[in-house]
């Protein structure tokens, strides 16, 4: 049993408030319907527990998106009512966020609004993708196939990103623990190493000097260097929320070596993948290609595909405006193109989606194989040329004193 608050209307018109306890809100909408008072509002109270503070509220994954919409599509399919369907969605959902959205979605259809229309007031949870989709398959009388379609998208989506995440958390890992090491070893463990070479005396070997010499220099301005370190953090990343740093490093990021093909291939499989279903869902290419492009992830990529859309207002076709940007891989130019000719762009973009998404496989898997030996090796030449420096000397008495 919990409460709820209710507002309602009575047999004159009047305006009444209250609260009930029930099972549910169809209970309590019974409730009240027996007391002559339509409802018009039904939210359960939250107890002192549930109450968030502003801003600290439960995150709204794309996992939860994606089951949200697995299930809703199952019901809308089975024949249950949409607004039913909300509300035990909401329900049933452990994310309070999601749970508190559902409901205000199910408020809005119940006062009229369209679902299309309620989820748009939601930004944070459905993006302008999932909004135009749902609009074309309401549209279209297809709701529940363009559920399973968004996703089936929003699934492959989330497995490209873990794709690009894994190849990223191998090599910085790596390089974390080796920069954590080079500063224990030069801050605590060199040191001890100059005062007993200091006390003994004598001439020290070139390459210990170089190790004490550096040690010295990162002790003495060890705080300079953490701060320029910290420093250059956050100053990289206020230059990339400009819309001119933000371009400049997104090119510089597809012309890295290995990375860089890397994220133009995940930027393909994204834009055919996001398109394609698109168009198979009803939605025109020219407001398609406005959705994909704000979803690229890539200013670059985004300024080729805003190209294509004003090229093909104009008149033109897709593949000449894509060809013209050198962004995107002569086959896929060439691919849309045939797509487009025989009028099966959606199945065309489809294949490309399929044909990139096993290539940022084997992309990822060449780039750990190869990154794995190289970070090995430069880990093993900086220690042990350190760990060699520091035993030269202790060598060198070793043999004065045979």
């Amino acid at each position: 049993m919990a409460t709820f608050v209710w507002i309602g209307r009575n047999r004159q018109g009047g305006i009444q408030k209250g609260e009930l306890v029930g099972k549910s809100r169809e209970d309590v909408a019974r409730t009240l319907r027996k007391q002559n008072i339509l409802a018009t509002s039904i939210q359960r109270k939250l107890s002192a527990m549930e109450i968030e503070i502003p801003g600290m509220g439960q995150k709204v994954t794309p996992k939860d998106v994606v089951i949200f919409t697995r299930q809703f599509s199952t019901m809308i399919d089975a024949g249950l009512p949409l607004v039913q369907c909300l509300e035990i969605l909401a329900d049933q959902s452990e994310n309070k966020t999601l749970s508190k959205v559902i409901n205000d979605v199910r408020m809005d259809v119940e006062a009229g609004a369209t679902y299309a229309d309620s989820l748009r007031k939601h930004p944070k949870v459905f993006d302008d993708l999932y909004v135009n989709m749902v609009a074309a398959g309401e549209a279209g009388g297809i709701l529940d196939v363009i559920q399973r379609r968004l996703a089936t998208h929003m699934e492959k989506s989330i497995k490209l990103k873990k794709k690009i995440k894994g190849a990223m958390v191998y090599p910085s890992s790596i390089v974390g623990i080796a920069t954590v090491v080079m500063i224990v070893l030069m801050v605590f463990v060199i040191p001890v190493f100059a005062k007993m070479f200091t006390d003994t005396g004598g001439e020290l070997p070139g390459p210990t000097l170089l190790v004490l010499n550096a040690s010295d220099f990162v002790v003495d301005n060890i705080w300079f260097l953490l701060g320029g370190a910290v420093g250059s953090f956050f100053g990289v990343r206020a230059l990339y929320k400009t819309p001119v740093g933000r371009r400049e490093m997104d090119r510089l990021a597809l012309r890295l070596p290995v990375f860089g093909d890397l994220i133009r291939k995940a930027s393909v499989a994204k834009f055919t993948r996001t398109l394609g279903t698109l168009i198979s869902s009803g939605v025109p290419i020219l407001e398609g290609l406005s959705i994909v492009a704000a979803t690229a992830g890539n200013k670059i990529v985004e300024q080729a595909i805003n190209h294509a859309r004003s090229s093909i207002s104009e008149g033109k076709n897709v593949a000449e405006p894509l060809a013209e940007s050198k962004v995107f891989p002569p086959m896929v130019v060439q691919m849309i193109g045939v797509g487009e000719a025989t009028g099966a762009m959606d199945t065309m973009l489809s294949k490309i989606a399929d044909f990139y998404d096993d290539e940022v496989d084997d992309s990822v898997a060449a780039l750990t194989s190869m990154l794995e030996p190289m970070l090995m090796v430069f880990l093993g030449v900086t220690i042990g040329f350190i760990v060699i420096a520091m035993y030269l000397p202790i060598f060198e008495m070793a043999s004065v004193v045979g």
